[in-house]
């Protein structure tokens, strides 16, 4: 855009500048915004620098990401997590305890190369858009927790306290995350517990900040090197200066001229399609009908179901069960579909099982249906934190009996949406909606509560195939959260690790007191299935993986 154009909208606003001056005042809002006020600024010229300021610091949310904070409430709290299960190794100090300022030297280290994890929210004025701001007053220790669990330390324990941190909302006044060292896990283990908003983090960019985190050997000496200068208790985090925030007209200047750049680039689109026959056609015949084809699922409701209250409540229950992800494999060559597929039909088995105890008759209910994120990536966003994901509606047969049925109705089902154009018409809409400003993903989200589009999530996420290590301490586990949207009880998040599948189920604590239940379910949805492809059986030497939550 020329300069012409783009100080366009600058004039236009200069002229409600005094109004807007004066139910916003510079000095004060600067400083709740938490950084120094600005010096006053007369006439047009002092207006048009407040709305530039080119010396402050600021980046928007995309559509997708501000939605996460949009539709977060008391009882749907929006953050995504894991919990991972680490041998001690070589982080053990003389006398048994974790190395815990080494640990604190090494996440300051890497956190210090996303900028993301010292900054905080602002809202936008009058437009309420939201924006990230370096965060003056960061402190890596409210962050990095550290703790211990009573004695005999056993895995029930570890699941109730991750339960309790997953129903702490994060607070917004704060870089939105938290880890917690966990000690005295029985089997001279510890456990990490992450936090992370939603608006921050989608499940592949989890992949990615996992693996920087985390190495593929047991070699720590090139870890330590990087946390070596702040190996002393109590040393400080590496030294960071953060980068001015600007005031509420400078913000607001930002987000106007931001809309102008996108409407004016959906212009410029719209003309280049214009000269290639058929391709303007293409996009909006892609745009409205994956969006059709979206909203025609999303307006049958689904089953009337325990799992889908009139309201959801803020405490978590967190349970889990390990899989063999070669299983799942050899289930895919014997019986047809992917792994995703299995692993959907052994959620649909599960499902049933629970509401068959729940008393629900489920030869004669309506459809089952389950939010299923999809990643659009960009190869050229790759390491890049936020969302970038479309999500599937996805028809689960509960109500089929047998379980090979099942899979393949699961796989006719996904190959059916694959062939479709929901998603790229649903990446389309969210790119739209970044454009304009417009508040269409959150509203889409609102509307799929309202008229019960769904009823579980499930997400599957790929992880390494191969073993981390944290400072030369192996990861041996790790179960991932998925956030509980309103009127849902419970969700269910898979991470492919090291050779087994890795599922976190995430339940209403007063709806869900047989969560651990549906966890059992999964595991014998499983064996199922291994039994159905003509794996021999596991022997009595082979315990149940899940614990008792």
């Amino acid at each position: 855009m020329t300069a012409s154009a783009t100080a366009q909208p600058v004039r236009a606003i200069a002229a409600a500048a005094r109004k807007l001056r004066a139910t916003i005042p510079t000095r004060r809002a600067d400083a709740a915004l938490g950084h120094p006020p600005a010096a006053p600024a007369a006439g047009r010229r002092g207006i048009r620098r407040a709305f530039t300021d080119p010396v402050s610091h600021s980046e928007r949310l995309s559509a997708l990401d501000a939605a996460f904070l949009d539709i977060e409430h008391r009882g749907a709290h929006m953050h995504v997590g894991a919990v991972g299960i680490f041998e001690r190794g070589p982080l053990t100090r003389p006398g048994g305890a974790v190395d815990f300022d080494r640990l604190r030297a090494h996440v300051g280290s890497i956190i210090g190369r996303n900028p993301r994890y010292r900054q905080r929210l602002v809202t936008t004025p009058l437009l309420g858009t939201p924006a990230w701001v370096d965060d003056d007053r960061f402190l890596l220790d409210f962050h990095l927790r550290h703790t211990r669990l009573p004695a005999p330390g056993d895995l029930r324990q570890l699941k109730r306290l991750a339960g309790r941190v997953f129903s702490q909302r994060l607070d917004r006044d704060h870089p939105l995350w938290e880890m917690w060292i966990v000690e005295g896990l029985e089997g001279d283990r510890f456990a990490l517990i992450a936090k992370l908003h939603h608006c921050m983090i989608d499940g592949v960019a989890g992949n990615n900040l996992l693996t920087t985190l985390l190495r593929g050997t047991p070699d720590d000496r090139l870890a330590s090197e990087i946390a070596a200068a702040h190996t002393v208790p109590g040393a400080p985090a590496p030294s960071w200066q953060a980068r001015p925030a600007p005031g509420p007209l400078a913000l607001l200047g930002r987000e106007l001229r931001h809309r102008a750049d996108g409407l004016h680039h959906l212009a410029r689109m719209a003309q280049a399609s214009r000269a290639v026959p058929g391709d303007l056609e293409h996009r909006v015949r892609e745009l409205v009908g994956g969006v059709g084809s979206l909203m025609t699922r999303a307006l049958r409701p689904t089953a009337r179901t325990s799992f889908n209250p009139p309201r959801t409540g803020p405490h978590r229950r967190f349970d889990w069960v390990r899989l063999d992800l070669a299983e799942l494999k050899a289930v895919k060559r014997a019986l047809g579909g992917t792994v995703n597929d299995v692993a959907l039909a052994i959620v649909a088995g599960a499902l049933r099982r629970a509401m068959q105890r729940r008393g629900i008759d489920t030869d004669h209910m309506g459809e089952i249906r389950a939010l299923v994120p999809v990643n659009v990536r960009p190869p050229s966003r790759d390491g890049a934190l936020g969302n970038h994901v479309a999500m599937h509606l996805v028809p689960l047969p509960c109500g089929v009996a047998e379980p090979r049925a099942r899979l393949r109705a699961v796989t006719a089902t996904m190959d059916e949406l694959k062939r479709g154009d929901a998603v790229g018409g649903v990446a389309a809409l969210e790119e739209l909606a970044d454009a304009t400003g417009a508040g269409v993903v959150a509203a889409l989200f609102k509307f799929a509560g309202l008229v019960r589009a769904f009823n579980v999530t499930a997400t599957n996420v790929p992880g390494p195939p191969f073993p981390l290590y944290l400072l030369g301490s192996r990861l041996q586990e790790i179960y991932p959260l998925v956030p509980l949207f309103e009127h849902h009880t419970v969700g269910l998040a898979l991470f492919s690790y090291a050779g087994a599948m890795h599922v976190g189920v995430a339940g209403d604590w007063h709806a869900t007191p047989d969560l651990h239940d549906l966890v059992l379910d999964l595991e014998a949805e499983h064996i199922a299935l291994v039994a159905l492809a003509g794996l021999p059986p596991r022997t009595a030497a082979e315990p149940a993986i899940a614990t008792y939550n």
